[in-house]
């Protein structure tokens, strides 16, 4: 399996703090059948900054380490991105980690409460210059449970999204799981990733969601999230749905 959002590298977030955490989390991945993990730490969320080079130099170091150790896991170099209002000049600086050189697929956070109001024209900027947005764990903002078209008009002008997979298996909440499995009803959710922190309160679950998934959805849903992860890694298109509408729900104020 791919898995597109961990944060194992040691030492530069709120993920494995030094090189045993991340090895233990590493172990971790190839127990879930985890080949290829990218490391996508935090960077300009208001306490983490990780430039594109500090990201691949520790890349790098973590890889060697991951060889000498005999573990069979490949690290790949990313980013989790704050969307922020100086991001296009920053991407002009070069200091940001797409998650494929070519197609230029990049990680976006949005903050958990709600969705700012320049973030339509930065993802419009970043899909002029041929860059692919990924909004990552949109069913943990309290806006887009509120009003989901706000997503649906992101992902019709050319974003992507990216569902966690302890949302799925209820890790953070029914509400949270309920608003996860809308998502993927109404082709609104294109990955499944682990946002992995550690081994214990934030580990990968991977396997568990991708098994729900398909429990709820059937096999063809499951794999079409599986083989965009490959389709990312690959430098190919995601090949996507039309996104449709979300019906608020009006029993005990749950989405």
């Amino acid at each position: 399996m791919i898995d597109i959002h961990s944060h194992i590298l040691p030492g530069v977030d709120d993920g494995a703090q030094n090189l045993n955490e991340a090895i233990n989390m590493a172990e971790a991945a190839v127990k879930e059948g985890i080949t290829y993990l990218y490391a996508t730490p935090h960077h300009r969320n208001g306490r983490f900054e990780n430039e594109k080079q500090t990201i691949l130099n520790v890349v790098d170091q973590l890889n060697q380490e991951l060889i000498i150790r005999g573990i069979p896991l490949t690290i790949l170099p990313g980013q989790e991105i704050r969307i922020y209002k100086e991001l296009i000049e920053d991407l002009d600086r070069d200091t940001l980690m797409p998650l494929h050189h070519e197609l230029k697929y990049l990680l976006i956070e949005l903050p958990s409460s709600n969705v700012p109001a320049y973030a339509t024209e930065i993802l419009y900027e970043l899909s002029l210059r041929n860059y692919t947005p990924i909004i990552v764990h949109p069913e943990r903002n309290s806006e887009i449970m509120e009003n989901p078209d706000l997503l649906k008009d992101f992902i019709i002008t050319g974003a992507l999204t990216q569902i966690t997979a302890n949302s799925v298996i209820g890790n953070f909440g029914k509400k949270i799981m309920n608003f996860s499995q809308d998502l993927i009803k109404s082709n609104m959710a294109h990955f499944i990733a682990s946002d992995a922190h550690n081994i214990t309160s934030r580990g990968f679950h991977l396997t568990q969601a991708y098994e729900t998934i398909q429990k709820q959805f059937g096999t063809d849903t499951r794999y079409y999230l599986q083989e965009n992860a490959q389709q990312v890694m690959s430098g190919e298109s995601v090949l996507i749905e039309q996104p449709q509408q979300i019906k608020k729900k009006k029993f005990l104020g749950i989405f």
